[in-house]
């Protein structure tokens, strides 16, 4: 997850969106769906190492109708929580049936991609699936604040009480496994179970590389960039809107080999139509709204003496996260049930349908009940730990956006110790240009020289170490030190590194190598933070 103001610059492959949509090919109301001019083999995984190209710009999504209009079991509510939210149920005929609501992925995916297999648990649980406030079939409204989790926290739980519903299972994939593990932080006493399905650890700790790309070729990638340059003609030619055109990019990647990133099996053709159609929707600028809204909790440690009952369940091949992060999310939730599936990817319940549902099943029909005292010795567990998270200099620094106005807060709140409690780069990064955008260079010079014994002892990538070192040479210079700055320039240019990064606050980006070379001819002037918040 990359802060506002401090992303590489490289090529987006597919927006970086978070979705598992494989799984049986099902016709569309009589009609035959037709995909890419290859046909996808059912069980075709990543394994196989198989390279298709299409050999034009796809420009058309076979046409192939929501299964929220195909499935005769749902029952269709429109909720009113302060925004207008889709509400759908399913099952619940059994008597005493608990509830369980479905929270998706993104930030900015639909309930589109647990249609249909969710209909399985709806013969042992009363389902909810819905659409969170700004995305898919719900209102486009952002609450006083805008979006945020605090606010999509409020609107869950605002699902509960409109639905009836005094306790429910809590089911987060992906981001939504983040949103899962915050509303039970908030609101415990309504929650009867937590089940986490691939999901954010919604920690503020690294958990490796991703290993998105480990089975992506070379060849996919660069043919997936040629079609990103048609799709961009077409736009200009055609007027497309920004909804089709976000169609047309997932369905022209996925179709040239992006399913690997996220998936173990390949798609079949209608879920390439349903992905590009239905499943990723939503607001403008809403998944870079709620990944930062996201990036400012820190869930460590809040589940230690968790009396809930949790299931945590991860795919050996859900390539979205570092190796590190199920043992980082199983290490988290001390108390819970941890379930590994082979031969699945992202997505589990579609890749492995038989045994996830089996599991679920098994943890829905054995739940205990939370004691009135453990629930209580709990909210004071979370009271405490709250407390502690926000007098922690990282929530300091992570609760203000990369505007001029966070920078003058993050300064002014300052101490030299921060340094030693702080944890990740990016929090040594964003305490850095708070200093910098309020002129104490000395300060921003010291925190920069931190950074960069930070990320050497932690094994980073180089583009770090570049960074930390470019951005010293940055502060000698306003300081007046160029033989010490140009000494920073000199080093970066040695290490020979292609990549580069963009500050849009600043509106600066460059690559590593040319940049720092330009900087030994012209010392650094002071760039402005345009960005007021």
């Amino acid at each position: 997850m990359r802060a506002k103001g401090l992303a590489p610059k490289a090529i987006l492959v597919a927006w970086g969106v978070l979705l598992s949509c494989t799984g049986p090919s099902v016709e569309g109301e009589g009609r035959p769906v037709t995909g890419p001019s290859t046909a996808a083999t059912a069980r075709e995984s990543i394994h196989d190492r198989v390279v298709h190209l299409e050999p034009a710009l796809l420009t058309e999504i076979p046409p192939v109708a929501r299964w929220c209009d195909r499935l005769d079991s749902l029952e269709v509510h429109r909720l009113d929580v302060g925004a207008g939210l889709y509400v759908e149920t399913e099952g619940g005929a059994i008597p005493g049936a608990i509830p369980i609501v479905l929270i998706n992925g993104g930030p900015g995916g639909t309930h589109h991609y647990f249609h249909p297999w969710f209909s399985r648990a709806a013969e042992f649980a009363r389902v909810v699936y819905y659409d969170q406030r700004g995305t898919g079939l719900s209102e486009r409204a952002p609450g006083p604040d805008g979006y945020s989790v605090e606010q999509a926290v409020e609107d869950l739980d605002g699902i509960r009480r409109a639905l009836g519903i005094e306790k429910w299972i809590v089911l987060g994939y992906s981001y939504g496994g983040f949103l899962a593990q915050y509303y039970t932080t908030i609101h415990p006493d309504a929650v009867a179970g937590l089940a986490l399905v691939g999901a954010s650890p919604g920690m503020w700790i690294d958990t490796g590389p991703s290993r998105q790309g480990s089975f992506l070729t070379q060849e996919e990638r660069d043919h997936m960039r040629a079609m990103r340059v048609r799709l961009d003609s077409l736009r200009e030619a055609e007027d497309l809107s920004r909804t089709e055109f976000i169609q047309l990019l997932l369905y022209n990647n996925f179709s040239n080999g992006d399913w690997k990133r996220q998936h173990y099996y390949r798609p079949s053709p209608e879920r390439l139509a349903q992905i590009a159609l239905y499943e990723w929707d939503h607001d403008e600028n809403f998944n870079g709204i709620m990944n930062g809204s996201a990036g400012r909790v820190d869930l460590t440690g809040a589940f230690e003496g968790n009396p809930i009952p949790t299931l945590i369940l991860e795919g050996d091949w859900d390539l979205t996260w570092g190796e590190q992060k199920p043992d980082i999310l199983r290490g988290n939730h001390p108390n819970a049930r941890f379930e590994r599936f082979r031969d699945a990817g992202h997505g589990i319940y579609d890749e492995d349908p038989e045994a996830f549902f089996e599991t679920l099943r098994a943890f829905v029909e054995s739940l205990p009940e939370v004691t009135p005292s453990a629930l209580a010795e709990y909210q004071r567990q979370l009271a405490s730990w709250d407390e502690a998270r926000k007098a922690a200099p990282a929530y300091a620094i992570r609760s203000q956006n990369w505007g001029r106005a966070g920078s003058t807060v993050i300064a002014a709140r300052y101490a030299p110790g921060w340094l030693d409690q702080l944890d990740a780069a990016r929090d040594f990064m964003r305490l850095g240009f708070a200093l910098y955008d309020e002129e104490r260079y000395e300060d921003a010079l010291h925190v920069f020289e931190r950074m960069h014994a930070f990320v050497l002892t932690r094994g980073a990538s180089e583009g770090y170490v570049a960074f930390a070192l470019l951005w010293q040479g940055h502060a000698l210079d306003l300081l007046g030190r160029r033989d010490a700055a140009r000494d920073r320039y000199a080093r970066v240019v040695e290490m020979g590194i292609d990549d580069g990064w963009q500050h849009s606050q600043y509106g600066l980006t460059y690559d590593f190598t040319p940049y720092a070379r330009e900087r030994l001819d012209s010392p650094f002037e002071r760039l402005e933070n345009r960005d007021p918040d």
